[in-house]
């Protein structure tokens, strides 16, 4: 467990640790450092970003959908041979689902004993902050607290009185204050920062970023508290938790290292898992428009022995030939208009799901493969392989953790099973033109697709507003592969 280490956390959402960890991670980077990133919980954007800060894939550690275990090694798996992990938390440090603070930042700080940088927001407020920091650092002793860094500040004599008194009534040090920056290098946009995929500008925001955390952060000594971590728990085996680790081999190499390609994944190149002729083919939707997939899932696939083809409808004018297809999830809505006029693309898909072609889709792939998104009183055709037409409202029509039940026959989990995911989504069904037959599933935590349902399905087809993660839900990679292999061996045989 010699791994430096450190989580940057906040007392609430859009306080800027984001930009803060992107800050960090690149300018580290520049150094010629080899930093593991790390996304506390299932967001997908964020996570975008401190990837393309780091070079690397960006892996999720989210202890509602994946159990501890699980957790503890892919934290500990994806840290080898890097040289520091930096975890952004999300949320307020102590927020999760009850009282107990289950699924928090804090939770996870004390997973895997990591030190906490609290970054506050300092607007309109001076000496509070240490009232608040101590508040922090009392609430749970466990949580260990070992730097603070200003954010917002509004110049000098706002920061030396912050600074003074968090480092006289809380006794830990305050490793950088950042000033009040403009919003044209990170816009926002719904929850988050805006999909890095979407805009050219996203490297000349990484820089920015590294810039601002060199000249306004004490790098050097947050590597020495993430390096502390290191040290006290090099010998400790952590009650036996990191013990599950030492018979696991060490994960496939990602087909999302590379820089720029990484993230954006436009390539369709990937090492090779073997020298053996793939089992199966399975196309994987990426583009600006659907770009929501955890590192974990495409790996699982290539686990398994599939061989992952990226394509996209903005690229590909048509399908190349494969055995299954995965559509993510995305803001299809951003694109609604170039998307209604790839008409080969949506033809063709339409053509290989009546086919039988295993498809599965989550979130923005649930709505590309309906009837029309209707945007403004207009209707954009989409791929109209499932019988429903979709809007959008100004607020979430689902946000948050789910649990769905498996409660009809579908090709890709046993009934009666219960899986954990989440959901976030703007869109809404206006028109649904089936029955209760094609839903799967059943909503005991979220909201779904309809009248506390989800899972539509067609045919060979599994669409769905939750998005789950392979290490909590792994029997979903095999199923998607067992499908595509049966699709092949049909294709054979000429049925």
């Amino acid at each position: 467990m010699a791994i430096p280490r450190i989580i940057i956390a906040a007392l609430r959402g859009g306080a800027g640790k984001t930009i803060i960890s992107i800050g960090i991670i690149g300018a580290w980077s520049n150094l010629g450092k080899k930093v593991a990133p790390f996304k506390k919980g299932p967001d997908y954007i964020d996570a975008g970003w401190l990837a393309l800060a780091a070079g690397r894939p960006c892996y999720n550690l989210d202890t509602f959908m994946i159990k501890e275990e699980q957790v503890l090694n892919s934290f500990l798996s994806h840290s080898i041979n890097r040289d520091i992990a930096i975890i952004e938390g999300n949320r307020g440090l102590y927020d999760g689902l009850n009282v107990e603070g289950s699924t928090s930042t804090a939770e996870l700080a004390k997973l895997l004993k990591a030190p906490v940088v609290l970054c506050i927001d300092c607007t309109k407020t001076t000496r509070t902050m240490a009232a608040v920091v101590s508040g922090c650092m009392q609430f749970d002793p466990d949580v260990k607290i070992s730097g603070v860094i200003l954010n917002r500040i509004a110049g000098s004599r706002h920061e030396n009185i912050i600074s003074k008194s968090i480092e006289h009534y809380c006794g830990v040090p305050v490793l950088g204050a950042v000033p009040k920056l403009g919003k044209q290098n990170f816009p926002e946009r719904h929850m988050g920062l805006v999909p890095m995929p979407e805009h050219g500008w996203a490297k000349d925001s990484i820089a920015a970023a590294s810039q601002t955390a060199s000249q306004y952060l004490n790098l050097t000594e947050i590597e020495k508290i993430a390096n502390q971590a290191a040290t006290s728990t090099s010998n400790q085996s952590a009650k036996g938790l990191w013990r599950t680790t030492s018979n696991q081999q060490h994960p496939p190499k990602s087909p999302l290292e590379g820089g720029l390609r990484g993230v954006l994944l436009t390539s369709n190149e990937q090492p090779a898992t073997s020298n053996q002729q793939p089992a199966t083919r399975i196309g994987i939707v990426r583009d600006s428009a659907f770009q929501f997939y955890y590192p974990e899932n495409i790996e699982a696939l290539i686990s398994l022995g599939a061989e992952t083809v990226f394509i996209s409808p903005f690229y590909d004018s048509t399908i190349p030939s494969v055995d299954a297809v995965y559509i993510g999830g995305g803001f299809p809505e951003t694109h609604a208009k170039e998307l209604s006029e790839k008409v080969a693309f949506k033809r063709q898909l339409k053509s290989l799901a009546e086919d039988g072609l295993p498809i599965y889709a989550e979130c923005g792939g649930l709505m590309y493969l309906g009837k029309e998104l209707v945007l403004d009183g207009k209707s954009y055709p989409m791929a109209n392989v499932l019988p429903v037409i979709f809007g959008f409202s100004k607020k979430p029509q689902g946000h948050g953790y789910t649990i769905i039940k498996v409660e009809r026959e579908n090709p890709y989990f046993k009934v009666g099973a219960a899986i954990k995911g989440h959901e976030f989504h703007y869109s809404r069904v206006l028109k649904w033109m089936g029955t209760d037959n094609y839903l799967a599933f059943s909503m005991k935590r979220g909201a779904g697709f309809i009248n506390k349902k989800d899972g539509v399905c067609y045919k060979n087809v599994l669409a769905t507003y939750t998005h789950i993660h392979a290490l909590g839900t792994p029997f979903w990679a095999d199923a998607l592969v067992q499908n595509a292999i049966s699709y092949r061996n049909k294709s054979k045989k000429g049925f």
